[in-house]
């Protein structure tokens, strides 16, 4: 039997590397490629002067000029004049630059209000520029600007000219619209019942678009208080609305982008000397406090009502949308007859703005500045970065596109032609353990006059540092270059391409080829346990006894041995010990083990199975003789490694006690005295403490009886019983004593 009672010492384990030198690192015999060819694979690095399209190809991206640098944080909105001049407000002091058809830029106006979140300019050149917040819309005509519409309301988010030539106003927190005329009378035209108006635009019939938040609603305006729901997103906030002649409408929805507007003004406000505030701009705007769920405290409230404003009556009731499991912002492509298309989505990047072209529908988000184009087959390409942290809005002008970021307040201006070079940083790679760097191969083409150089890093941290190497020298040879970087963990690329205007490089994949260290098997516990076969079997599984311990490579003990309490096991012909243990290997080789045993007086350890693929053995208890045993399984990965290369860990056991000798039980002193009788006697283990003991008086039930001492734990035990209220005649009496393996030993006393 085997005793568990004394498996409280530390588990001793050990992950020991054998063949293998301590210096120099051993490498698995199978080289592994790194590949990347497709869109997903490139659209993961850091860009500049880029382009990948659809089919994953790298070129070089439009260049890319820039027409104002406003000293701003964000450019909010842009607006194209009849004379081809360009408009644009900014934040958060409150600027409207004028940049000429020449390309000369200047300060227009400043209002005195920190934020310009929307600028407008009708058929006669006239500029609508609104403020916020508690702004107004202003008229600026030959560098004048004078009051047109005062809404009374905390924000003006968006603006658009009817083809009337009324001046339509998007207002929150209250969602409301105004129809201005000419003369700058305004009335309310619409009230959304949601709490910002996000987007407005009109149509080819010359119906109102609008864009909602926080319910993410797209309505259809044909008149005053008539509205028809476009669309009801699953996003919060309607961002930009693009409508198209054939009735085809695009939206572009996110998870909202108000609640950072109305802090950049607040900061604004509160910081007048800076105008700067801190946070980015791309935060999720909230509703009224009393219509959603308790804010994020990272993302500020709407405001209240500014006290005296016009009530109007909700057509809507703004309620809260749970966006916890939806896609951050996504494009919508809603077609004539109403029904509506997910084009684009994701999970990573904020939406801001649309611009339609002949052969493709221009986005940009929040990754980097990004400019995507989306194909009529829905398919995206990367177009250009502008490595701010957005763009916000983008503009038809001039034959070209232009581009507003913020961050830093910039227009920069997208060429027709390649830029003159470009770059690409590849993701880090995460090789699984340090590993020997091969070749850097990549296939393309690289016309006269063109060059696609690469250059590689590597280090042991999961994000390049300070402790990274240096970027290596050029590698050129498409056919594959050596890659000269540090052996490491993880490696990255970066591709320099230059060009000219009739001759561009374009890469279609790039690998990298490298040798992984090969790490050591690890055996993570054995586990020994006992169990009886079943009468007439001498192997194979069988009941298993409650005891059993188990070692674990964590070196831990617990408070507690995992064992059952101490049961009484009948004594079978072939009880059985199976040891079972559970190893891996990092590379997911093919482990191969061997399976040892010693005694504990002994030096040397002796095999019992090797060479075998199973994570259990199984053997007769027998080939035991009663003491203490430790059992070592080494694992190796030799099968799949060249020999010089191959590893191998062990594990030991915590020990196992072998008990299959019973206790001894010698009675001493028996007197009887009528109805009364004494008895005396002693037991005796020589290999495990005892646990119980009992009689039986006349084959009656077991009744416990105590040791001398009051604990029954000790090798040798004392024991007096005093019996009363017995029958006249001769009685038997049969004591009996079990050990701790659970072996019991029995003696009969005659009471006459």
């Amino acid at each position: 039997m085997i005793d568990l009672s004394r498996f409280r010492a530390a588990a001793r384990c050990a992950a020991l590397a054998c063949a293998a030198s301590l210096v120099s690192p051993a490498f698995a015999s199978g080289t592994a490629v790194w590949e990347m060819n497709s869109y997903n694979d490139f659209i993961r690095g850091r860009f500049s002067g880029v382009s990948i399209n659809r089919d994953g190809r790298l070129s070089l991206a439009p260049a890319m000029a820039s027409l104002l640098d406003s000293d701003q944080a964000v450019i909010w909105s842009m607006a194209l004049g009849p004379d081809g001049a360009i408009y644009a407000g900014t934040g958060h002091r409150g600027r409207v630059y004028k940049i000429d058809a020449a390309g000369r830029a200047a300060l227009l106006w400043t209002a005195q209000q920190p934020e310009v979140f929307a600028v407008a300019v009708d058929r006669a050149g006239a500029v609508y520029a609104a403020t916020s917040p508690d702004g107004a819309v202003y008229r600026i005509v030959n560098g004048k600007a004078e009051q047109f519409f005062a809404p009374q309301t905390r924000y003006i988010w968006s603006l658009a000219l009817g083809q009337d030539g009324a001046l339509y106003v998007g207002t929150g927190d209250a969602g409301k619209i105004f129809r201005v005329d000419a003369a700058g009378k305004g009335e309310l035209y619409y009230n959304s019942g949601q709490s910002h108006i996000t987007g407005l635009a009109v149509d080819a019939q010359g119906r109102l678009l609008a864009g909602t938040e926080p319910n993410g609603i797209l309505y259809r305006i044909t008149a005053k208080d008539r509205g028809f729901v476009l669309y009801d997103a699953a996003l919060p906030e309607i961002r930009s609305i693009l409508p198209m002649p054939d009735g085809t409408v695009y939206v572009a929805a996110l998870g909202g982008s108000v609640a950072k507007q109305e802090q950049a003004a607040k900061d604004a406000v509160a910081n007048p000397a800076t105008g700067i505030p801190t946070l980015t701009t791309s935060i999720t705007v909230t509703a009224q406090a009393s219509e959603i769920k308790p804010p994020d405290p990272s993302k500020p409230q709407a405001q209240s009502p500014v006290p005296g404003a016009p009530a109007q009556p909700a057509l809507a009731a703004a309620t809260a949308v749970d966006t916890s499991n939806v896609d951050k912002s996504a494009v919508y492509r809603i077609n004539a007859d109403n029904t509506v298309e997910t084009l684009w989505s994701s999970k990573e990047e904020n939406v801001y703005d649309l611009l339609a072209l002949n052969q493709q529908v221009l986005f940009a988000t929040d990754a980097a500045g990004r400019i995507y184009g989306l194909a009529p087959d829905r398919r995206v390409a990367l177009l250009a970065e502008t490595n701010e942290g957005e763009t916000t809005r983008l503009l038809p002008a001039r034959g070209s596109v232009l581009a507003a970021t913020g961050n830093a307040g910039r227009i920069f201006r997208l060429g027709e032609t390649p830029g003159p070079s470009g770059w690409l940083e590849s993701p880090v790679h995460d090789a699984g353990a340090v590993s020997r760097w091969g070749s850097l191969s990549w296939r393309g083409d690289s016309p006269a006059g063109s060059s696609a150089a690469f250059r590689t890093r590597s280090g042991n941290s999961e994000r390049p540092d300070a402790t990274w190497s240096d970027w290596s020298a050029p590698l050129t040879a498409a056919s594959g270059s050596p890659i000269t970087s540090p052996n490491a963990r993880y490696l990255q690329w970066r591709v320099e391409m230059t060009g000219t205007a009739t001759a561009a490089p374009v890469v279609n994949s790039v690998t990298a080829a490298y040798l992984p260290q090969n790490s050591p098997p690890i055996l993570r516990s054995i586990n020994i346990s006992a169990q009886a076969a079943p009468a007439g079997s001498t192997g194979g599984s069988a009941s298993s006894s409650a005891y059993t311990v188990t070692v674990t490579d964590t070196g831990a003990v617990p408070s507690t041995p995992a064992v059952s309490p101490t049961q009484v096991l009948s004594r079978a012909a072939a009880n059985q010990i199976v040891v079972i243990w559970q190893a891996d290997d990092p590379e997911g080789d093919r482990l191969v083990y061997d399976l040892y045993f010693r005694g504990d007086d002994e030096t040397q350890w002796k095999a019992i199975k090797t060479a075998i693929h199973e994570n259990s053995a199984l053997f007769d208890a027998d080939m035991f003789a009663d003491g203490k045993y430790y059992f070592r399984v080494t694992a190796s990965d030799k099968e799949a490694n060249p020999p010089s290369t191959a590893r191998e860990s062990e594990l030991i056991s915590s020990p196992m006690f072998v008990d299959n000798t019973p206790p001894v039980v010698t009675p001493g002193t028996a007197r009887r005295t009528g109805a009364s009788a004494h008895v005396e006697f002693e037991a005796a283990d020589s290999a495990s403490p005892l646990r119980r003991c009992e009689y039986s008086l006349d084959a009656a039930t077991w009744v416990p009886v105590e040791s001398a001492d009051g604990v029954i734990d000790s090798l040798r035990e004392k024991f007096s019983l005093d019996l009363a209220g017995m029958a006249a005649g001769e009685r038997m009496l049969v004591i009996r004593a079990v050990d701790s393996a659970g072996n019991s030993g029995v003696a009969k006393v005659a009471l006459k």
